[in-house]
């Protein structure tokens, strides 16, 4: 690794930022310091009564893994829509993802069930929203319930360290920092730590049962534990933390994990890419896979 310390460390910031040039990176085109639409596009609506706008990152696999949850228990009022937003060409800017969320970020969820829709922004609280609505994979009891939304809120605290952070300056950086990949490796090493010792003593992140935190952790540090983040696996040296890894494929196994992890999937194994999702029906026949033999 190119240690460009001595480069970083010469930069003087200025008394008042600008933003007068790119900054580079993989994602330098979408970034701006400034919120709300760049253009007029309305969102689609499907059939069902939830309308899911996402892509499958960390962030949108937890929503859909959630709902293929719900449906797996029998909550049919959990059929949903999924569309794929593709933030790379800034469809998160549209007028009518705005209006839905107006950060401009995946996942976002509008329920049509009632008389008005309800919006429903920020993947934490979208799983607390349809977690307490269907009255399932969130705990009851004040304590247990307690130690679920504690790791819930856990998660969406630490995994900007570990996207934003480490996954940013490791990967998709334009140079390779060696102070800014040291301080957020060993932060997100601390995360795994945590997350190992607690899982020492118990089969899922909030105690005996399989719970909304589970469905929260798992996209990142379950993907970062089986070395599906950032090509990071090695140097991270993931394969330590074996109560993680336990946890991790454990829950890889849960046919609705599979599932929500291949909706709004635009990369790896075509057969894994489910781009959008209407119907239970479209795993066996939507897939990348299905649609190109056509």
């Amino acid at each position: 690794m190119t240690d460009t310390t001595s480069d970083a460390t010469a930069y003087t910031p200025p008394k008042v930022w600008t933003w007068n040039k790119a900054n580079g990176g993989r994602f330098a085109n979408i970034n701006r310091p400034i919120s709300g639409a760049t253009h007029e596009q309305e969102l689609p609506r499907g059939q069902h009564p939830l309308q899911l706008y996402s892509l499958g990152t960390p962030n949108g696999v937890k929503v859909t893994v959630m709902l293929e949850e719900l449906l797996a228990l029998g909550h049919a009022g959990a059929e949903y829509d999924a569309w794929l937003i593709r933030i790379q060409d800034g469809q998160q800017f549209g007028s009518g993802f705005v209006s839905v969320n107006p950060n401009s970020k995946i996942p976002a969820l509008l329920d049509c069930s009632g008389e008005q829709p309800v919006r429903v922004f920020e993947s934490g609280a979208i799983l607390l929203y349809l977690a307490e609505k269907f009255g399932a994979l969130v705990p009851t009891d004040p304590a247990r319930r307690a130690e679920c939304l504690s790791w819930l809120f856990w998660q969406m605290g630490s995994a900007p360290y570990l996207g934003g952070g480490f996954g940013h300056f490791f990967a998709y950086a334009p140079v390779k920092i060696e102070y800014a990949i040291d301080r957020f490796a060993m932060e997100v090493k601390r995360e795994m730590d945590v997350l190992d010792r607690r899982l020492a003593e118990n089969r899922f992140i909030a105690g005996d049962d399989y719970t909304i935190a589970d469905i929260t952790i798992w996209p990142w540090y379950g993907a970062l534990a089986k070395g599906l983040l950032y090509e990071s696996g090695e140097f991270l040296q993931v394969q330590e933390y074996t109560h993680v890894q336990r946890w991790a494929e454990e829950l890889a196994q849960r046919p609705a994990v599979q599932r929500g992890r291949m909706v709004n999937r635009v990369m790896g194994a075509p057969e894994s890419q489910l781009h959008e999702r209407h119907d239970a029906s479209d795993f066996d026949t939507r897939t990348q896979d299905k649609l190109k033999a056509e």
